[in-house]
């Protein structure tokens, strides 16, 4: 299985991590792009680049638009956005290809491969919802980290590994997580 990661500049940075992490275990082959906005935000929230790039089989710099994963004849399973910025989405929404996060996006809808966005905003004003609901009538999979407390979550990292192992099942990764199991009282 191939999958393309990108981490964009929102906050939330450990989502992204946390996939590269799994599908590291998991032996799947990773194409990874960090935005440079990111690289900001991933400073600020205390994480170091040179290590989330290892976790990757491939990087690409964001302004690398000859890169492997920019043409529709690179074949793989899909690309997951964590997190997503609303600028991120809104580019993807509109067609506006710059950069090689929003090509590679585009590259999914067009060829009709699973695309999962971690969109990392709240509130979210009109304008928003507006280009997440065009987002979801094109092919994309819009999926807020939301937590579920269901589960009764004990740390930062359940909950994000929650959030993250439900994306990856999307994809087809094997995954296991705590799964709703009706109510009982």
């Amino acid at each position: 299985m191939k999958l393309v990661v990108a981490l964009t500049g929102a906050s939330g940075q450990i989502y992204g991590v946390k996939a590269l992490e799994i599908l590291k275990d998991k032996d799947v082959e990773t194409h990874l792009v960090i935005s440079n906005s990111a690289k900001i935000t991933m400073e600020v929230e205390g994480y170091d680049f040179e290590r989330i790039k290892s976790l990757a089989t491939h990087f690409y710099e964001e302004n690398d638009l000859t890169a492997p994963i920019s043409s529709g004849s690179f074949k793989h399973d899909g690309m997951l956005i964590a997190p997503c910025s609303i600028k991120t989405a809104s580019s993807i929404a509109y067609g506006i290809t710059d950069n090689l996060i929003s090509r590679a996006a585009d590259v999914c809808l067009k060829e009709g491969r699973k695309l999962i966005l971690l969109i990392r905003e709240t509130p979210l004003h009109y304008g928003h919802l507006k280009t997440l609901t065009r987002l979801a009538k094109i092919g994309a999979t819009i999926m807020p980290p939301i937590p579920t407390f269901y589960t009764k979550p004990k740390s930062i990292d359940e909950i994000v590994s929650h959030t993250i192992l439900r994306a990856l099942e999307i994809f087809g990764v094997d995954v296991d997580y705590p799964r709703w199991r009706g109510a009982r009282f």
